[in-house]
């Protein structure tokens, strides 16, 4: 939802079950806050939208600097975007 600056997981019957949020300023796009929904922990809907979300900014050509931690963590683990996350913003283990 653009005009919302976040991405939302939503089950079949609309329900919301979690979301990212960011900030756009330019080709920058900042991820700030993940929130699963209680119900929905444990079912992957996290990285199911930390996914959405990195292949958005990939698509539309995007720097990230993943201010969220759960984020950040996610993408500790999932390299293949490491060349469209800024370097100095990465969480260092």
């Amino acid at each position: 939802m653009p005009e919302k600056e976040r991405f939302e997981a939503r089950d079949d019957d609309g329900a919301l079950l979690g979301v990212i949020t960011y900030q756009l300023t330019g080709n920058v796009i900042a991820y700030t806050h993940t929130r699963v929904e209680p119900e929905a922990e444990g079912h992957g809907v996290g990285g199911e939208l930390a996914r959405a979300a990195m292949e958005d900014a990939v698509a539309q050509g995007r720097l990230v600097v993943p201010i969220c931690p759960f984020l950040g963590s996610w993408l500790d683990e999932h390299h293949e975007y490491d060349k469209v996350v800024a370097r100095q913003h990465r969480r260092v283990k």
